[in-house]
């Protein structure tokens, strides 16, 4: 079983130092839901929502969620991110709404945690912008899919 890296020997939280790992490309994507009322399942799908583009503005805040993930999550590093990716599919069936928020880098650690701090803030973001018609939705399910890149290597979430 690994070791815990964020502990000292004497259980004292610290920063890991990871300057000695060399640069590499490293790609993460994560995913979340949020189950809807019938009447906010139409006002994001219709683009009727009093508040706007639900799904535009969803979008947007989880990039900037996922640029800001250091200053929301103890001892994270700042990550230069490449690139981030927020993505939406509805389903009718259930009135849920996923999303996956993809980020990637060069560098010395990994951005699973700006994958999913994205994905947290875009879920976060169509609850806030749709509150006033629906206080009984749901956010689930909120997980990692895939990361690649650095020492521990590729890791796909076995559904």
């Amino acid at each position: 079983m690994a070791e815990f890296t964020h502990f000292k020997k004497d259980g004292s939280a610290v920063m890991v130092d990871v300057h000695e790992k060399p640069d590499t490309y490293r790609v993460a994507r994560a995913s979340g839901k949020i189950r809807v009322n019938p009447e906010v399942f139409a006002a994001v799908r219709d683009h009727t929502a009093k508040k706007g583009d639900v799904l535009g503005v969803a979008r947007l805040a989880g990039i900037m969620g996922a640029k800001k993930n250091a200053e929301l999550i103890p001892l994270c590093h700042i990550v230069p991110l490449t690139n981030c990716e927020v993505t939406f599919t509805l389903c009718e069936t259930d009135r849920t709404i996923t999303a996956v928020c993809t980020t990637s880098c060069v560098g010395k650690t990994g951005v699973e945690m700006e994958a999913l701090t994205g994905v947290s803030t875009a879920l976060l973001t169509i609850y806030d912008m749709c509150k006033a018609m629906d206080r009984g939705m749901e956010i689930s399910e909120i997980h990692l899919l895939e990361k690649d890149g650095g020492k521990s290597g590729h890791y796909v979430c076995k559904e």
